[in-house]
């Protein structure tokens, strides 16, 4: 395809090119750096297989191939099909940098789109093997408010001042990503943005590809620990305040909106994903086992890695008692993990904050650095 918006991109990749040249020096030296400044921290706020075609009695040789059933995209056979090639990563802008880190707003190929992200690297010589990486999967904040640079700074600067690559994938339709944001409970697309992330760090020249960790808070918990389950290569997780819970749990104890005088406790809302997942393969008691077939739950005994979870217990927006059945879950699977609870911690842990992230960081130290 040739015309404006080709040249456009291929002008794009060109300065790209040479921004990620700069800061890979900028890696080494902490020389590369740009104007402005940092914004003001804030914090954030917050299958079974679909039936194919039916057979119709034809006269048709016996040889005639039977339709293959198709899975939902949601399941994890069906995301485990999947590739997530992802790309050479692009440097969109160069940032003014942390204290001993540099940072960029990077993007790299997802589904086609181009996807958005904020990308921190060390300062020094890398280990032989490349930095080790941590894949940071924000929180539910609007596609239409979010922007790049704001919200989760003091915990993307924690991570990053202890010598880890940090990537903080946008998603599609957020900020400046192409692409629609359609939620992340009702559709893959979100886990498949970040899954092409951690491909994309693997080509990264300065990243250690085999030592690849995820970080999730509150909806990039439920991200992280689907990618856990999907992806073998990930080495190990840390959730905050996790939407860890299975699909039976999150239709029967999590609800979002005040329910209609009246109704019965643990009456799933039909709203929004629920409502569209009911829809095509009935409710909860109708189809338990397609509900199951897309909770990640379901696969731990196949997880990638250790898990560390935190979670307070005066969350009002995820019940700490989804951490708290997760951990349960991971311990039967005979899976490696530990969960915090936080007396009186609110959804971003704010008041234990220190303690949940040196926890955190001493955790990727173990399981990414080996020590």
């Amino acid at each position: 395809m040739s015309g404006p918006a080709s040249l456009r991109r291929q002008v794009a990749y060109a300065r790209g090119c040479a921004a990620l040249a700069c800061l890979l020096a900028a890696g080494l030296t902490g020389a590369c750096s740009a104007p402005g400044q940092l914004p003001p921290e804030t914090r954030a706020i917050s299958a079974t297989e679909i039936p194919g075609p039916t057979a119709t009695e034809t006269v048709a040789p016996s040889a005639t191939a039977t339709p293959t059933p198709t899975l939902h995209p949601l399941t994890i056979e069906s995301m485990r099909q999947r590739s997530y090639p992802g790309s050479e990563i692009t440097i969109e802008e160069s940032l003014a940098p942390g204290a001993n880190y540099s940072r960029a707003i990077a993007s790299y190929l997802s589904d086609g789109l181009r996807i958005n992200a904020l990308l921190t690297i060390p300062f020094g010589s890398p280990p032989p093997s490349g930095w080790p990486v941590i894949i940071f999967n924000h929180g539910y904040i609007s596609p239409d408010e979010y922007q790049t640079t704001e919200r989760y700074i003091a915990y993307v600067d924690n991570l990053a001042r202890n010598s880890y690559i940090v990537f903080r994938p946008d998603y599609r339709g957020h900020a400046d990503s192409e692409g629609v944001a359609g939620g992340a409970y009702g559709s893959p697309d979100y886990v498949i943005d970040v899954l092409n992330a951690a491909a994309s760090m693997r080509l990264f020249p300065a990243a250690d590809p085999d030592r690849i960790g995820m970080w999730g808070h509150s909806m990039g918990g439920y991200i992280t620990l689907r990618s856990m389950v999907i992806d073998p290569r990930l080495r190990a997780g840390v959730i905050w305040a996790g939407v860890v819970a299975s699909y039976p749990d999150l239709l029967t104890r999590w609800r979002r909106t005040p329910a209609a005088p009246g109704t019965p406790t643990g009456t799933p809302s039909l709203r929004g994903w629920r409502g569209g997942l009911a829809s095509v393969y009935g409710s909860l008691d109708e189809n338990p086992a397609f509900y199951d077939s897309i909770s990640a739950n379901s696969f731990l005994t196949e997880i990638s890695g250790p898990v560390q979870l935190h979670h307070g217990t005066a969350d009002s927006s995820v019940p700490y008692e989804f951490s708290e059945i997760l951990y349960e879950q991971l311990q039967q699977a005979g899976v490696e993990s530990e969960l915090y609870l936080y007396e009186g911690a609110d959804h971003n842990l704010s008041a234990p904050f220190s303690t949940a992230m040196l926890r955190t960081i001493e955790f990727f130290n173990r399981y990414l650095k080996g020590g």
